[in-house]
Parts: structure tokens; sequence; C-alpha cells
């Protein structure tokens, strides 16, 4: 019979094993964790720009302080249209928030206002929202061509905003479009798609 030794060890290794199953649990919580975040910061990027109204130009759509959602993925495939209201910078200023306006016309339409109504292609333009008459044509009473890549835009307080109507704004040229505003957010009793 062989002698059983006492006491400490040192020269003996231990077998370690390792938990296969356990190891394979934290992977995948780790690539799924990793996806989530993703998909978060893209849906946030592209869909989820918040923007805070400033002045009652979109009234009574958009109040002051009214926070919406931005898209900033929807015009890479589509142009934007009368009636939508999107988000841009004025004459490309990185250094001021976003304007929020209604789209009157695009590209290649004629725009003049008179007598207190919007004419696009020499026809009175129909709007989906009840607007006031304009009290102020600005560079707008004679009529302006849009070029390949303008859009003439109009707040829906029409005699309370800044817009296409005057020199500081003008065209707005689509590299200075952010987004389609889609989706107000605050206050909540507005929570909603826009109109």
């Amino acid at each position: 019979m062989g002698r059983r030794v006492k006491g400490l060890t040192f020269g003996r290794r231990k077998e370690r094993k390792i938990n296969l199953s356990l190891f394979q649990e934290i992977l995948i919580w780790i690539v799924e964790i990793a996806i989530t975040i993703g998909i978060a910061v893209v849906l946030t990027y592209f869909f989820g720009v918040r923007s805070t109204v400033v002045g009652p130009s979109m009234s009574p759509q958009l109040e002051d302080g009214d926070e919406v959602l931005i898209d900033r993925f929807f015009y890479k495939f589509i142009s934007p249209k009368a009636g939508d209201v999107i988000a841009f910078l004025p004459n490309g200023n990185t250094n001021t928030h976003y304007y929020l306006k209604r789209v009157v016309a695009v590209p290649g339409d004629m725009v003049q206002i008179k007598d207190g109504a919007v004419y696009v292609n020499g026809e009175e333009y129909v709007e989906e929202t009840q607007t006031e008459r304009i009290e102020d044509a600005g560079i707008a009473e004679t009529e302006i061509t849009l070029a390949e890549d303008e859009y003439f835009v109009l707040g829906d307080n029409r005699n309370n905003s800044e817009d296409s109507r005057f020199a500081n704004i003008g065209n707005v040229r689509e590299d200075y479009i952010i987004g389609k505003a889609w989706f107000i957010i605050a206050p909540r009793d507005k929570l909603g798609l826009m109109k």
C-alpha cells in the first residue's frame, strides 16, 4: 500500500474546468446589448432628432416651446413635397436653432403672393391647414422661380413668421434641410403625428 502524504501539497495542480455554457451565455448577452445599443443609436440619429419650436410662426399647430422629432432619413430617398413641415438651417448657418416651416413650393415652381394669397405656378395654393391672408408679400410680391435645389417655405402663422418671403431666409436650398418634422412629443396634450 502506498504511503499517503498529509499536509500541504505545492507541487500538485488543481484542474480548472471552464463552464462552457456560462461563457456562451455571457457572450450572447454582450452581443445582444451591443446590437440593442447600435439600433438605438441609429433610430435616434435618423428618426429621433429632437428640436424645440422657437417663436409663434407655426401656430396653431406648433407653439413656442413645443418639442418635435425630426426624421433625417426620409429625405435621403424622397424629396420634400408641398405641405411637409421641414427643419432647416437658414442659409446653412450652423450657429442657429433649426427653423420649422411648411413647404409651399418645390424646385422648378413659380411662386407669387398677391392680394394676400399664395399662387404657385399661376394657381392659388390650396392649403390643408387654415391660414390667414398674408399682409406682407415680401420678396414674393413679384414672381419667383425656384432653382432645381430650392424650396419656398412659409410659417402657418403667416403674419408672424420669418420665412422665404424675407431676404434673410429666402428660398431654402436642399442641402440646408435637416429633415422632416413628423411627431410632436411635448406638450403631452399634443402628443402625436404632425399634420
